[in-house]
């Protein structure tokens, strides 16, 4: 009865955290560089007309439309302002910047974009429920790991890059603290978990010197994107931008990596306790045949994934005709090819470590004692 309770009283305790991790603070108005963030909703689209963008064939589409604030200290009021970035409708909520100008004393508004917080929400909540009835308690576990990931990212990797914190040993840092909640929170504290930390860690901190060497040796700038340059401009911290590109590279390969870790001691530990009479090397060689077939699918996976996200990217060198190897050599583009090869490097690299890790330290471990699932949730 004792332990029931316990058991009980620990998913209340972790239930409690997931809740406080992805809800931590209502949504607030923002303030940025003078301009105030609120919400509003379209009450009406009072005129609307299309003009032709100066020096272009393309058409504009310009709104008069007649808003009410949401939130703020001039809550409930309602506005009449152009738009031109978006095309809306009576009923639309929106996010709206708020500027006062001292010198004409006028309140000047623009539209910002949508607001899909609720939109999101309700996906997210469907994503959720899902997970839980699919996987229950895991997946719950599993959860708690991803918003602990999140949690970090937002409030400890970021404030403190944006403090002007060395990127590259913040980034080692909170990417050791990542695996650290991903493996040890999704599949308990237990010897399975510990080989898939340190094979993910061995394999992390390789694939991190690689990368280092890879961009020295590639003469990166750190300013292949526009937001790169943007935050170069808009801010008053110094970044080193060629370490936040490294430290975007470590941070990105976490979660795959982790996936193939955790299969690979889950296939050592299922062979150890099918069979009594394999010997190490046996067992190392039938575990390294699954993390063959695994790391040829996963490769497939991450490279599709930086293909779809570099979408817009390739189609703009398709159609603009710049000479290909110009084209994989600016530096945008290439830094998308270095993401993906030492993401690619990393995943093979961890399958000997983590498998040889497995073989020695689950050898002789009771298969009875084992908590450890294979589970994709990062």
């Amino acid at each position: 009865m004792k332990d029931t309770n316990n058991n009980f009283i620990s998913k209340i305790i972790l239930l409690s955290i997931f809740i406080a991790v992805v809800f931590p603070f209502p949504l607030l108005a923002m303030t940025n560089n003078g301009q105030t963030i609120w919400r509003a909703k379209v009450i009406e689209v009072i005129k609307e007309e299309k003009t032709i963008i100066p020096g272009t064939s393309a058409e504009a589409n310009i709104q008069t439309i007649e808003i009410k604030l949401l939130e703020g200290e001039k809550v409930g009021k309602n506005v009449t302002i152009e738009n031109d970035f978006i095309t809306l409708k009576k009923g639309d909520k929106i996010f709206v910047s708020y500027t006062y100008d001292e010198d004409s004393g006028k309140e000047l508004y623009s539209v910002k974009e949508r607001d899909r917080v609720m939109m999101l929400l309700i996906f997210i909540g469907l994503f959720v429920l899902a997970l839980l009835i699919f996987g229950r308690w895991q997946s719950f576990r599993a959860l708690i790991s991803l918003a602990g990931s999140i949690f970090v990212i937002a409030y400890v990797l970021i404030p403190k890059l944006l403090e002007g914190y060395p990127p590259v040993i913040t980034s080692v840092v909170i990417a050791v603290l990542i695996l650290f909640m991903a493996i040890y929170f999704t599949h308990g504290f237990n010897r399975e978990s510990t080989v898939a930390f340190l094979g993910t860690v061995s394999a992390v901190i390789i694939t991190g010197i690689m990368t280092y060497v890879s961009i020295g040796v590639g003469q990166f700038t750190g300013f292949g994107s526009e937001e790169a340059i943007f935050l170069s401009l808009g801010s008053s911290v110094k970044f080193d931008f060629i370490g936040l590109l490294l430290g975007g590279i470590i941070i990105g390969v976490l979660g795959i990596l982790d996936d193939i870790a955790i299969t690979q001691v889950a296939v050592v530990r299922e062979l150890y306790g099918a069979s009594n009479n394999l010997t190490k090397g046996e067992i190392f060689k039938k575990a390294m045949a699954v993390g063959r077939d695994h790391v040829g699918a996963l490769v497939n996976t991450l490279f599709l994934a930086y293909t779809g996200a570099s979408l817009p990217l390739l189609l703009v060198f398709s159609t603009s005709g710049i000479n290909l190897s110009l084209a994989i050599s600016q530096e945008m583009f290439a830094a998308e090819i270095i993401r993906t090869i030492m993401g690619s490097i990393g995943l093979v690299l961890t399958v000997p470590i983590t498998t040889a890790f497995a073989v020695f330290i689950l050898s002789g471990h009771n298969k009875q004692n084992s908590e450890i699932k294979i589970s994709h949730i990062h």
